[in-house]
C-alpha cells in the first residue's frame, strides 16, 4: 500500500494514519476502468498508535478483516456513518467478528430512538438474505449514541460527532489523537451556496478531512435529495474550517479513473495538497508532540 507521510512516518506506537479500503459509494464497481481509485465501497482503517478504529463496513471491510486477523488484534472499534447497504454489506464477511478473542464493538449514532444497531444488523443477517445469523458474533458489542455526542473511545482517542444531511440520517466523525485530528464526513448533502455550520465546526482545524464528493457542482442540481455533496464543496468546507488536507471521497461508481484523474488535477490546482482517495492509500499524520 502506498503511504503519503505528513510530514514523515514515525514510530508505530505514536503514528496516526488512515488507510482507504473502500472509496466508492452506492455499489461496488470493480473492473479495468476503476483500478487506480478502486471499486470497493466505503471502509476506512484509522490507526491511533497501536489501536484500530474502522469507519464503515462496505465491501472493503472484507480484506481489512483478513489483515486484522493476521495481526491478531484483540480489540477493534467499528464506527458506522449510517447503515445504508453500501456501508454495511461487508459486515457479514468481517472475519474478526467471528473470533471470540477478537473483541469487536460496533457503534452507530443515527438510529435511535426508532431502532438499534444490533436490530438492524440482525435484520440484514437473516434468511433468506444471509445464511449465517448475527448471533454467531458472540463476542461483539453494539453501542448506539446520538449524533452530536462526544466520547472517549479508548484512552487518548477522543471522538466528536455531528448530524449529516442524508436520507435515514447519518453521522460525521472527528477522531482526535496525539494533538491531531482526522475527520470523516460521508454521506451528506449541502445546500447550494451555503456551508453546513455543524460540519465546519466539527472539522475545524483538522489535519485531514475526508469528505463525500460523489458529484460535481455541475451534476449536483440533478441529484437533489440523494444525500450527497460535491468535490468543489469539499474544498469550500476545507477552506472555511482551516483544514490541512482535503480528501475527496465516496466516488460515484459511474466516475471512472480518467474522470477521477481530472478531478484530482483541478482540485490540487485550486487547493494544493488536496487528494482524491485511492483504495490502498495510506495517509500518515504525526502526533503533535512528535511533529514538534
Amino acid at each position: 500500500m502506498s503511504e503519503i507521510p505528513t510530514p514523515a512516518a514515525h514510530d508505530a506506537e505514536e503514528a496516526f494514519s488512515v488507510t482507504f479500503w473502500g472509496t466508492r459509494g452506492s455499489i461496488a464497481c470493480p473492473g479495468p476502468s476503476t483500478v487506480r481509485y478502486g471499486g470497493n465501497t466505503t471502509c476506512l482503517e484509522i490507526r491511533c498508535g497501536s489501536d484500530v478504529v474502522v469507519i464503515d463496513g462496505g465491501t472493503g471491510m472484507r480484506p481489512l478483516g483478513y489483515k486484522l486477523v493476521a495481526e491478531q488484534r484483540s480489540q477493534i472499534d467499528v464506527l458506522f456513518t449510517h447503515t445504508h447497504f453500501d456501508h454495511v454489506v461487508g459486515v457479514p464477511f468481517f472475519k474478526p467478528a467471528y473470533f471470540e478473542d477478537m473483541h469487536v464493538t460496533f457503534w452507530a449514532g443515527h438510529l435511535l430512538p426508532e431502532a438499534t444497531l444490533r436490530a438492524i444488523l440482525v435484520d440484514m443477517m437473516m434468511p433468506p438474505l444471509f445464511p449465517v445469523p448475527l448471533h454467531i458474533f458472540e463476542s461483539c458489542e453494539y453501542r448506539d449514541f446520538a449524533a452530536g455526542d462526544r466520547f472517549t473511545l479508548r484512552p487518548g482517542i477522543e471522538v466528536s460527532t455531528c448530524k449529516l444531511n442524508h436520507p435515514n440520517r447519518a453521522t460525521g466523525y472527528r477522531i482526535d489523537y496525539g494533538g491531531r485530528a482526522i475527520a470523516v464526513i460521508t454521506d451528506t448533502e449541502h445546500v447550494a451556496g451555503e456551508l453546513d455550520r455543524a460540519i465546519v465546526d466539527l472539522v475545524q482545524g483538522a489535519d485531514v478531512m475526508i469528505y463525500d464528493a460523489m458529484f460535481t457542482d455541475e451534476e449536483f442540481p440533478r441529484f437533489k435529495g440523494w444525500g450527497h455533496s460535491t468535490w468543489q464543496q469539499c474544498l469550500r468546507v476545507a477552506d472555511a474550517a482551516g483544514v490541512g488536507r482535503a480528501v475527496i471521497f465516496h466516488h460515484d461508481p459511474n466516475h471512472d479513473d480518467d474522470f477521477m484523474d481530472c478531478i484530482a488535477k483541478v482540485a490540487d490546482a485550486r487547493r494544493p495538497g488536496s487528494l482524491v482517495a485511492r483504495e490502498g492509500q495510506t495517509l500518515t499524520v504525526l502526533p503533535a508532540a512528535a511533529a514538534g
